[in-house]
Order: C-alpha cells, then structure tokens, then sequence
C-alpha cells in the first residue's frame, strides 16, 4: 500500500519527480521557460518547510511541499504525480497532508500556483477548498498562472 513519507529535497527520487515535472510543463507551455518559477529543492530544507512523497515499494510516485513565505503563510510547491499513477487519489493524499501540516506548523493561510492549461490540478485545488486569488511574486503578469489560497484558520476565531 503506497504510503505519504517525509523526504529530504537531496532524495535522488525527489530529483527524478521535479525533473519528470518539469519536462511536461515545458511540453504543456511550448517551450515556454517563464511558466514554471526557477526552484531549487534545497529551499524545503529550512524551518517551516516540508517535502512529502507517496512511496510505492522502493519508488516514489508523487509529491508536493510547503515552502514557508513567513510566520503566516506557506506555499504550496511542486505538486506531481507520475502519470501511471494519476487518478488514483495520490495527490489528493499528499495534498491533504499538507495542509494538516500547515496547520500543524501554526500557518494561517497557504497560497500556490498552477497554470492554465492544468484542468485537473485547478479541480484538485478548488475541491481541497482553494480559492482564486491574484497572481503574486514571480507569477504576477503571467497570463497562463492561475493563483490560489487556503485559510487554514477560520477568520471569526482567530
């Protein structure tokens, strides 16, 4: 039974998925390099931070982060599944998992971003409870980015 793990961004097969995912948002944007934010791995080493993983015997099939912004908000990055294994409910588990995570870390709100031409990722998002912000930071004036935020504490008893 796959299972959602902890792993450090230096996992070789955390290498291979962000490099799995990146090869497609390229074929999926036309080549285009300004879709996909330049992202190194070793930013989810730091305090706040967290790299899960669905592990599937030896190999890992899916993954996502948190990426701490402050003492508030955390970014959700580098959401992928390899394609055997989609439609399975595997990013919704690692999804899941990171925001009982946010939580956990004490973030009030978590933000992320995809892109356009990614339906089942926007399905994804806006059925976790994820709502449609403006675009920030590096994807501000991107056409094709789509932005997103969860609060993670309710606004009335806070």
């Amino acid at each position: 039974m796959p299972t959602v793990i902890d792993v450090p961004p230096t996992d070789p097969r955390v290498a291979a998925l962000l490099d799995a995912q990146e090869a497609e948002l390229t074929a999926l944007y036309d080549g285009d390099p300004t879709q996909s934010e330049p992202f190194d791995p070793r930013t989810l080493a730091g305090e706040g931070s967290v790299l899960l993983a669905v592990q599937h015997g030896p190999e890992l099939i899916a993954c996502g982060a948190l990426r701490r912004w402050d003492a508030h908000t955390a970014e959700v990055k580098r959401m992928y599944t390899v394609p055997q294994a989609r439609g399975q409910g595997r990013a919704r588990r690692v999804l899941n998992a990171l925001i009982s995570r946010g939580r956990a870390l004490g973030y009030a709100r978590l933000v992320l971003e995809t892109g356009d031409r990614q339906p089942d990722a926007i399905a994804l998002y806006e059925r976790a409870g994820f709502t449609r912000i403006p675009n920030f930071g590096y994807y501000a004036g991107i056409e094709s980015s789509v932005c997103y935020e969860l609060p993670l504490v309710d606004e009335r008893t806070a």
